[in-house]
């Protein structure tokens, strides 16, 4: 196949087609269902930016994760600044292993798990046993022989089976009590439906990321996305924890109160100045980890 420039609106279209399995990948790298969607975001941008620039492509979805591979390796480092160093192991030629039993393993594993293998590891068990690509494809992806590859994922699969059989210590985390009470006054006004009243815990300056959906700025902007919400029955707020962070969920009361999305809330003083909403990206939802506040209903 010769290379060939894609219409924007079909590298669009394959763009939200591709996205939950980019944000599988993304996730596992960063370990993290919130930083995936960060790294996610990120590649969609690059691809964008890529494409109006000319870019001849090949092989489409394979571009488009090497795109992703790049933004989570980027966003590594710049985590890696504030942390400590990752130790990258030394790679040797192993012969590949039959890949079901991993493959269950590696889809079932926690994204805290995955934080335990190297980057190159989490790269390779997730593009072959998680994502289903061949050898040949994630080296393509990855940049990585084929000799490193084999032994990445060698050992990456050894390291989760390790990991699997340990107890999971996973406990509620302690909520600060200011910060219960702001995220509590938030729930009870938007359960009550009182969004006059939300609005006005509301910066002038608020930032609203309805996660795969769109960006609002401002309060004015903002108030489309309260009346969004007004117009539906189908959910009911309550207190929680994704990924240890003090989060709003939001439940279906039309279906056990299932979790379907969650809210996370930046504050400055008791004003909310930051809203991102995951109501809309379920395959984040799939990902995290989400903890209930015992006693909590919606």
């Amino acid at each position: 196949m010769s290379p060939a420039k894609f219409d924007r609106a079909e590298l669009e279209a394959m763009l939200v087609g591709l996205r939950p399995k980019l944000h599988r990948y993304a996730a596992r790298m960063a370990g993290s269902a919130i930083e995936g969607e960060d790294i996610v975001q990120d590649a969609v941008v690059k691809a964008l930016a890529a494409h109006d620039g000319g870019a001849l492509v090949e092989r489409p979805e394979q571009w488009l994760f090497r795109i992703a591979h790049n933004a989570a390796q980027d966003h590594l480092r710049r985590r890696q600044r504030e942390r400590s160093r990752i130790t990258e192991a030394d790679m040797t030629t192993v012969e590949d292993l039959s890949a079901s039993a991993e493959a269950r393993l590696a889809a079932a594993t926690s994204l805290r798990s995955f934080m335990r293998l190297t980057p190159a590891q989490r790269s390779a068990v997730i593009l072959v046993d998680v994502l289903g690509l061949s050898l040949f494809e994630t080296c393509a992806v990855t940049g990585a022989t084929l000799a490193a590859t084999k032994a990445a994922l060698h050992r990456g699969r050894a390291e989760l089976k390790a990991l699997a059989a340990m107890p999971d210590d996973m406990t509620m985390p302690k909520l600060d009590p200011e910060e219960e009470r702001r995220l509590r006054r938030y729930i009870d006004l938007f359960n009550a439906r009182d969004f006059d009243g939300v609005r006005a815990l509301i910066a002038e300056d608020v930032q609203v990321d309805v996660v795969n959906r769109t960006r609002l700025r401002g309060k004015k902007e903002a108030s489309t996305y309260f009346g969004n919400y007004d117009r539906i029955s189908d959910w009911a707020l309550s207190l929680g924890f994704v990924e240890a962070q003090p989060a709003i969920l939001i439940r279906n009361p039309q279906a056990d109160n299932a979790v379907r999305g969650f809210m996370l809330i930046g504050w400055r003083g008791d004003e909310v100045v930051r809203i991102r909403d995951f109501r809309h990206a379920p395959y984040c939802v799939a990902e995290a980890e989400i903890l209930v506040v015992p006693g909590e209903r919606a």
